[in-house]
């Protein structure tokens, strides 16, 4: 069984996607997620200009091989964008081994360790009533874990709340990012977020009591101490976990957050290997490992990182926003599934359009997703829909202090 072609798929039905599309010379064919939000078109060039030729005549059955073979091959190694390219390659000849095998992709990691993964949604207000109606949508919509998040008094436009929309441009599939030539900017005050935040939370309690798992995500936005500070200020209402509480380039500034708080801890959607987590892990400083299958060197990459957090007590939190195509969020299905350590899935619901092109066959039940039984990943591509929505540039917002300082994001 060997790759005959490559090709590259980039469309924009409700956002960007890159879809690699891998097909054998006895017809069978794989998809893999290549997306990486703001930046589509360099991995689609890495894929189109480095890696497809590298692929042809190889046997397709090879996954390791072929994994090592482009991360050790190349002298660059690493880097969102190889590391997505990468991805793209591997979920692609897993999709393609499981239907060989006529199994579902999870079979063949081992079979199922539940029988469906637990996933959080997204509710969010510009004020506190706004948000407390997007949780209790959340909820009849069957989520039985909310992440959330408000806007700040003082501050136009902020991250994650959904019907904040600051700096013009369309907003695309329910994300930040918006369809237009250059980043929007946002202004941003972290000490009026660490004032507010914690009403935030009281308010949602003093609602829906103490059993919901409830998720906030700091977005990289505090030094360690302000970070340690929202941690402790946040106890009192029973995190499932605080995520990205700071920028993670530095791996030993958790500690200091772990020094001062018990609210459990998640960070990584940034993190391109496991080598990104080795003192995070070995230190036990967080709880949960964030990346992506899209952006972490696919299910071969992603399951050697979970095996490695499993050692050390550390549960999975996939990434699953809508900038995960439905193909990189069933390979992260099937993890989910098979994986001891799993912890929860992120998940945002794609647009129509986008399902218009993805034909997907997992299921959302009574708060549990499933990847269904279907061989491989269980996503089609409809290249004609696909077709029908060209690429269009889109950016995720910077963010400046109110003296114009560039901030994290």
């Amino acid at each position: 069984m060997r790759i005959a072609s490559a090709d590259v798929v980039v469309t924009s039905p409700a956002r960007n996607f890159v879809t690699l599309v891998i097909t054998t010379d006895d017809g069978l064919t794989g998809l893999g997620d290549a997306t990486l939000n703001g930046r589509e078109l360099s991995v689609a060039s890495y894929l189109r200009d480095h890696v497809a030729p590298l692929l042809e005549g190889r046997d397709a059955s090879r996954i390791e091989d072929t994994w090592q073979y482009l991360y050790r091959g190349a002298y660059w190694r690493r880097g969102p964008v190889t590391m997505a390219a990468v991805a793209a390659v591997d979920t692609a000849l897993w999709d393609i081994k499981a239907k060989a095998a006529g199994m579902p992709l999870y079979q063949l990691l081992g079979g199922a360790s539940r029988t469906g993964a637990l996933a959080y949604g997204h509710a969010s207000g510009r004020d506190v009533p706004e948000l407390l109606d997007s949780v209790r949508a959340h909820l009849e919509r069957g989520y039985r874990a909310i992440r959330v998040q408000t806007g700040i008094p003082g501050l136009d436009s902020v991250y994650g709340v959904a019907s904040s929309a600051a700096g013009g441009g369309e907003r695309y599939d329910y994300e930040p990012a918006r369809r237009r030539p250059l980043p929007a900017e946002e202004t941003w005050d972290t000490r009026a977020y660490l004032r507010h935040v914690p009403t935030v939370f009281e308010a949602v309690r003093a609602e829906f009591g103490p059993g919901l798992p409830l998720l906030h995500d700091g977005h990289h936005r505090m030094t360690p101490i302000q970070a340690a500070r929202l941690g402790k200020d946040l106890e009192p209402y029973d995190l499932f976990w605080l995520e990205d509480a700071t920028p993670a380039e530095d791996q030993t500034a958790l500690r200091l957050i772990r020094q001062h708080t018990t609210t459990p801890l998640a960070i990584g959607e940034v993190f391109n290997s496991a080598h990104d987590y080795t003192v995070l892990l070995q230190e036990r400083l967080i709880d949960y490992v964030r990346s992506a299958v899209t952006h972490a060197g696919g299910v071969t990459g992603l399951r050697r990182l979970l095996d490695m957090a499993g050692h050390f007590g550390i549960r999975s939190g996939i990434h699953g926003p809508t900038d995960i195509s439905p193909v990189g969020m069933a390979a992260a299905l099937h993890l989910d599934l098979a994986v001891h350590n799993f912890g929860i899935q992120e998940y945002m619901r794609h647009a129509p359009e986008t399902l218009e092109v993805f034909r997907t066959s997992f299921t959302f039940t009574d708060g549990l997703l499933h990847p269904s039984d279907t061989p491989g990943l269980g996503v089609g591509l409809d290249l004609a829909a696909a077709e029908r929505f060209p690429y269009a540039p889109a950016y995720l917002p910077v963010n400046r202090l109110a003296d114009g300082t560039v901030h994290d994001w």
